[in-house]
């Protein structure tokens, strides 16, 4: 059949072309190119069919076959990037319209992933545990019920033996620390089996600073101990550094400055107290604060015991030349002052009974004013006896002296009648 005519915008009248025809070896040769290019990885070239033959069918299969190849490459890549890049592990290749092997590949590829994956996800979920400080996650080996093999297993099996390792190695470090620093168990050693490297280095860096510690606390106490049972020849020897040497140091100054203070005060007091040497002072060197006081009051206890003493014996050495008219005049306290007061009222006593014996004796022997009595006003005890001897003997000398002039008077006046009758001894007796 001949072509139909067709007629153009200047009305002349033309007959249409007649379709142009490939040829089956063109179209061979397009299909082998296209597939050369699938082979190579190009999977974006399409053929157009160009007859309704075999040929046709060829290119729509062709076809199909390139779209499930490049949705299987583009889902691949995406899932690589999303799990890859973004850090996203949920995604998986999305099936399109393959069947068959084309979905066993897209299931296939999601289980590797999938499996890839959870090993992953274990590990995470272990090491942010650890990070929290939970020490007591491990990674599922059987992966719920899908062993782990290979590499996934030796990495699972290693990272539980280091959270394991982490676990012991943080229980006995707070062990040690506890019973160091809390409960004052001194002597604490961590004690980690199998554990080498930088864990054995770490362990044994707690296990020497538990033990340094251990030393110097215990030198320390050994002598503050022993300043408690009075042993001041003791001082801190275990070598240390740092803000325990200070400590060492200001416990061995202590010590010494005790020492110093005792060997002071036992000087003065030995001097006072034992040796009757007054005046002495103790003298501490670079004491200061409450060891300051101490110093000071013990030198004024010293130096008031010095005046008090002296102040008493001055009185006691007058008292005993003869010199009732001294007082003690020192400041003084308690006891002390009660003896000062004694002492100043014994004085007083003997005063007045020296006056009132004197005033007797010379109104009695020089002044011849017989009758005279002593009076000693609030004696007692021997001074009391003392006072009444000597008025018992001023009376019995009046009475005496007294009878024997009535007689001589009656002498005199020639009455020769009178006798004495006092009652006499001694010399006066044979006056008698």
């Amino acid at each position: 059949m001949p072509p139909a005519a067709t007629t153009t915008r200047t009305g002349r009248t033309t007959r249409a072309r007649a379709p142009r025809v490939v040829s089956e070896e063109v179209q061979l040769r397009r299909l082998l190119e296209a597939l050369t290019a699938m082979r190579d990885g190009n999977f974006r070239r399409r053929l157009t069919p160009a007859s309704d033959g075999v040929l046709g069918e060829l290119a729509l299969v062709y076809n199909d076959i390139a779209d499930r190849q490049q949705h299987l490459a583009s889902e691949l890549a995406r899932v690589r990037r999303a799990a890859g890049r973004d850090g996203r592990h949920d995604e998986r290749l999305q099936q399109g319209h393959g069947e068959g092997a084309w979905a066993a590949s897209v299931e296939a590829a999601n289980g590797l992933v999938a499996d890839l994956v959870r090993p992953t996800g274990e590990l995470a979920r272990v090491v942010s545990a650890v990070a929290q400080g939970d020490l007591t996650q491990r990674m599922d080996v059987g992966n719920v019920g899908q062993p782990l093999r290979g590499e996934p297993l030796r990495l699972a099996r290693s990272v539980n033996l280091l959270v394991g390792r982490l676990s012991s190695i943080a229980d006995e470090i707070t062990r040690v620390t506890r019973e160091v620093g809390t409960e004052g168990k001194l002597g604490g050693q961590a004690k980690i089996r199998g554990a080498d490297g930088s864990w054995r280095d770490l362990i044994d860096a707690v296990n020497t600073m538990s033990s340094r510690l251990t030393d110097q606390v215990r030198d320390i106490a050994l002598v503050t101990t022993a300043v408690a049972n009075g042993d001041l020849s003791r001082t801190v020897t275990v070598e240390v550094s740092g803000e325990m040497e200070q400590l060492k140091v200001t416990v061995d100054r202590m010590v010494d400055q005790l020492s110093s203070f005792a060997d002071e005060v036992t000087r003065v007091a030995r001097d006072v107290g034992t040796e009757g040497r007054l005046g002495g002072q103790a003298v501490v060197p670079g004491v200061a604060g409450t060891w300051r006081d101490l110093t000071d009051s013990v030198n004024l206890m010293a130096s008031n015991l010095t005046s008090q003493v002296r102040g008493i014996s001055f009185v006691a050495q007058a008292v005993a030349r003869g010199d009732l008219t001294q007082q003690i005049t020192v400041t003084a306290r308690g006891e002390v002052a009660e003896l000062a007061e004694t002492l100043n009222s014994m004085t007083a006593t003997l005063q007045t009974f020296a006056d009132e014996v004197t005033r007797v004796a010379r109104e009695v022997g020089t002044e011849g004013i017989l009758g005279g009595q002593a009076a000693v006003p609030g004696v007692s005890g021997t001074w009391r006896d003392l006072t009444d001897s000597v008025n018992f003997m001023a009376d019995n000398l009046t009475n005496q002296v007294r009878d024997i002039a009535q007689v001589t008077t009656a002498v005199a006046r020639g009455d020769l009648s009178q006798k004495i009758t006092v009652d006499v001894r001694g010399e006066l007796a044979e006056l008698k």
